[in-house]
């Protein structure tokens, strides 16, 4: 409850900072400054130190395991401020709101992760999504933004619509809208209880871009301005796969042998699309976008096994798979040609930044010592655990092998193709890489050292 009280704060404070401040990096002085105290406050409040008691019994649950999420998001925001938050100048005049729309979308994922209440999922998924859908089209002067944003819109207002009504259908089921109690009153589940819940598969899938509800992403991912691609691509996806998580777990978890089929298709189906298509673009930020894609097809994986395995997976997944893209995002955020061309010959120009970048794509394909690779294989033995999906296993392994080709080939274009790639990069931002770099390595070889907060 700190951290959702002092983000909506600093979110109002955001807004008005760019209207007295007149010079840029005061704003994102004020911007970082207030995400390390936000997350220090998340810190302190998973070790019990809470600073407002506001009572919000049967609306929310700030367990072990959702404030190990929101302090997830919390760092890699942070993160994504340090190695991007310039570059957000570039865009537009707006330089507080953009802070300001950021520090609302982090009250959102602060719901979605802690939610109760049905009431208080919806309300966490809009508070996400209606400031997106600002920042995809915030660079009003660029014809694709505008097309993005509006995209992005009417498919966001489709799935609203979609997940609205499965919420009055489970309602209409269990007269209730707490998790707990509707998982009691639909232990036997009916026509409404079934329909609600597709409805709300559908709808999450779509947020999260699993096929088949993942149309829309590689377009708006493309359109929107690079550095609030690299925000919605790693830690908006990561926080609402928790919400998804805690959804199913909480309220399905009385049925969810019958639905494992429903996961493991799409799971394939997610994994199958992204790694296939991600094969044949041209562009590297259009490849990440399926990268995305595909990334999300290995974390739907926790949602069939719903096991400790699983929840100690996703957590370490959100982690690996949202530093290491934002590490890629902040690069690609300076080069001028977002082609593999673009990469030719950056190690000979750049060679700390392009060997960041190598354990970054490393992670993402899920290579040993990288925190990519023990996350891929928590949510395998997740699955193994269950007893049943081995071919899910062995389709997934075979999909990660795929993923390593147009991982490599960014490698290949900086170490071994000639070209005049060119990166005008401050040693802070080279530090910072590197220090990034250096943090997942750290996670693929002590990965308690973020699963220890789970449990003490």
């Amino acid at each position: 409850m700190n951290a959702l009280i002092l983000s909506a704060v600093l979110g109002v404070v955001m807004m008005f900072s760019s209207v007295l401040l007149k010079q840029k990096s005061a704003v994102r002085g004020i911007a970082i400054t207030g995400l390390a105290v936000l997350l220090l406050v998340n810190i302190l409040e998973s070790r019990g130190i809470s600073f407002f008691k506001i009572d919000v019994s049967g609306m929310m649950h700030f367990d072990r395991f959702a404030l190990l999420s929101i302090s997830i998001a919390l760092f890699a925001t942070l993160v994504f401020f340090i190695l991007s938050a310039k570059d957000m100048e570039k865009i537009g005049a707006d330089y507080g709101e953009y802070f300001a729309l950021i520090f609302f979308i982090t009250c959102g994922i602060i719901l979605v992760a802690s939610f109760k209440s049905l009431l208080i999922l919806f309300l966490g998924i809009e508070i996400i999504s209606i400031p997106l859908y600002i920042l995809t089209g915030a660079d009003k002067r660029n014809l694709k933004s505008n097309e993005a944003s509006l995209k992005y819109f009417l498919m966001g207002a489709f799935s609203t619509g979609l997940m609205l009504m499965g919420i009055a259908l489970l309602y209409g089921a269990s007269g209730t809208f707490d998790v707990e109690r509707m998982r009691e009153m639909i232990a036997a589940p009916g026509v409404l209880s079934v329909a609600g819940m597709l409805l709300l598969l559908f709808s999450m899938s779509f947020k999260v871009s699993a096929a088949p509800f993942h149309f829309w992403t590689p377009d708006v991912y493309d359109g929107a301005p690079t550095a609030f691609t690299s925000f919605m691509a790693t830690i908006v996806k990561a926080a609402v796969f928790i919400g998804f998580i805690r959804l199913f777990d909480e309220t399905f978890g009385i049925s969810q042998e019958k639905w494992q089929i429903w996961f493991a298709v799409i799971a394939a189906a997610t994994l199958f699309i992204g790694n296939i298509t991600a094969v044949f673009q041209q562009s590297v930020k259009r490849m990440l976008a399926y990268s995305s894609i595909s990334q999300a097809g290995f974390m739907l994986l926790s949602l069939y096994a719903m096991n400790v395995s699983a929840k100690e997976g996703i957590l370490l997944y959100a982690a690996a798979y949202s530093l290491a893209t934002i590490g890629i995002f902040a690069v690609l955020n300076k080069l001028n040609d977002y082609t593999f061309e673009g990469f030719n010959g950056l190690a000979r120009q750049q060679p700390v930044i392009a060997a960041a970048m190598v354990i970054f794509l490393l992670s993402l394909a899920g290579i040993p010592l990288t925190a990519g690779f023990l996350a891929k294989f928590f949510m395998l033995k997740a699955v193994i655990a269950t007893g049943s999906g081995l071919w899910l296993v062995i389709f997934a392994v075979v999909m990660a092998a795929v993923s390593v080709y147009y991982y490599f080939r960014v490698i290949q274009a900086m170490y071994f193709k000639e070209g005049n790639a060119t990166i005008a990069a401050s040693g802070g931002f080279k530090w910072s890489l590197v220090g990034l770099a250096a943090l997942i390595i750290l996670l693929g070889i002590f990965p308690n050292l973020l699963i220890y907060w789970l449990y003490f």
